[in-house]
């Protein structure tokens, strides 16, 4: 499960284009945050996706990545022309195919890497559906898990919802602001479309003769859809976006993403991965909703700023500034796989998340003022800072924000835990740190 947002002027505070995504996978399925710089291809060859090869393109831009270790395809990106996008899994009642075709993830990178503006991403994406089309399994541990892709594509001009059901799509042009869940969300009024769309519903009976059409009702399963709990997300990001019309900024950003739908939040409190803030609970409905990486980006005429975790759970990371300008991050997420290593920047930041969560509300209460006070400062460097010491500020962001965690773990580790989680969320954290090979202290994460 997932949720992507776009704002675009007037409704930002500075004439940007902010953009921002949480991926929501399993919880060991560890993800990368990587950059990979622009390529020319002279010569013709393949390119190896996560489950087909395709033509590689003679030429690729650079692109800041947040993927899943194991696949090819990425959950969310931004290239250099300052094109950001993000994918959703839905569910339609279309046929899954989950064997060969693109991923998602697939599509996603190869947009960002073959594109210079989201029209352009929007057409690449579905000339690659129409050639290869979309399949695969995507789960990490779940090997039956398989869905089609919605997307939000932004560039620093206008924003694009495309959504897919099978090789057939509906594409709108955003006009204001959009947020997009793990449902189909383009109803009757659209800008393009595949040009079979209306007809194959109608031959399938989802759309009866005389009536209007309705891409998500027409396409939507109606089982995943209600059960994803897309509806409740995609409201509370909407509400949020409207609650800071006109005033959007990058804070607003980072608190969307962050949301757990109010104050005293528990989570183990709730059956359903309705918060946008995702953390995972159980295997039968919340296994693939911890939020596993976050990207914000906000795209102005001049300039591109991406802000990303390369951690899990936004509410204890710290969103760290990137920019397209030589060097873009450090190299931190080498050797990464779904067993813990401290030496990569997820799994240095998973014993935080995993440690706060044995009594999240008072813990959450210990990091939360210094990772908003590190951030301010963060922001107020980026407004000034110069192309040729854009870097100098990454790196020292970064490192910051790992001695802040160390600090926080010590911290953490001090204080008792008072409301230990139930009984059935302690065992489910068992066997997922049990998988990793994490060692949790029981007086820190109490649970036999």
């Amino acid at each position: 499960m997932c949720d992507t947002f776009v704002v675009l002027p007037p409704a930002t505070i500075d004439g940007s284009v902010i953009f921002g995504k949480n991926s929501d996978r399993e919880p060991n399925e560890a993800q990368a945050l990587e950059f990979h710089p622009a390529a020319f291809y002279p010569d013709k060859r393949e390119l190896e996706c996560t489950y087909i090869r395709i033509p590689q393109a003679k030429e690729t831009q650079a692109v800041l990545l947040s993927r899943p270790f194991w696949m090819w395809g990425a959950e969310i990106g931004v290239n250099e022309k300052g094109l950001a996008i993000g994918n959703e899994a839905v569910w339609t009642k279309m046929e899954i195919s989950k064997k060969g075709g693109l991923t998602g993830m697939d599509l996603l990178r190869l947009a960002l890497e073959r594109s210079a503006s989201a029209e352009q991403a929007l057409e690449t994406i579905t000339s690659l559906l129409s050639d290869y089309g979309q399949g695969g399994i995507c789960g990490y541990e779940d090997r039956k898990m398989a869905y089609h892709n919605s997307f939000i594509i932004a560039d620093r001009k206008e924003a694009w919802v495309l959504e897919t059901a099978g090789p057939l799509w509906a594409a709108k042009k955003v006009t204001d602001y959009y947020s997009i869940s793990n449902g189909l969300t383009i109803g009757e009024e659209f800008d393009r479309s595949h040009p079979e769309l209306i007809d194959h519903a109608l031959k399938k009976g989802w759309l009866k003769k005389g009536n209007q059409f309705n891409f998500a009702k027409s396409y939507s399963d109606w089982f995943f859809t209600t059960f994803s709990a897309s509806r409740k997300r995609k409201e509370c990001s909407s509400n949020l976006i409207n609650s800071s019309i006109g005033e959007m900024g990058i804070k607003d950003a980072f608190r969307i993403l962050r949301d757990h739908g109010g104050g005293g939040y528990s989570p183990d409190s709730h059956f359903l991965g309705n918060r946008i803030c995702a953390h995972a609970a159980n295997s039968l409905s919340r296994n693939a909703t911890q939020t596993t990486g976050s990207i914000v980006a906000q795209m102005k005429k001049n300039d591109i700023t991406c802000w990303a975790t390369g951690t899990s759970a936004p509410c204890t990371s710290i969103f760290k500034p990137a920019w397209f300008n030589g060097a873009v991050i450090p190299e931190v997420s080498r050797g990464l796989d779904g067993k813990f290593n401290p030496e990569t920047l997820w799994w240095h930041h998973e014993l935080l998340h995993r440690n706060i969560l044995s009594d999240y509300d008072k813990r959450i209460r210990l990091i939360s003022r210094e990772r908003d006070e590190l951030e301010d400062s963060f922001i107020k460097n980026s407004v000034s800072v110069t192309s040729g010491k854009s870097f100098d500020l990454t790196l020292s962001a970064f490192k910051e924000a790992q001695e802040k965690t160390d600090g926080w773990m010590e911290s953490i580790k001090a204080v008792p835990v008072k409301r230990p989680p139930n009984y059935i969320y302690l065992k489910y954290w068992e066997s997922q740190n049990r998988k990793a090979g994490i060692s949790m202290p029981d007086k820190f994460f109490p649970g036999k």
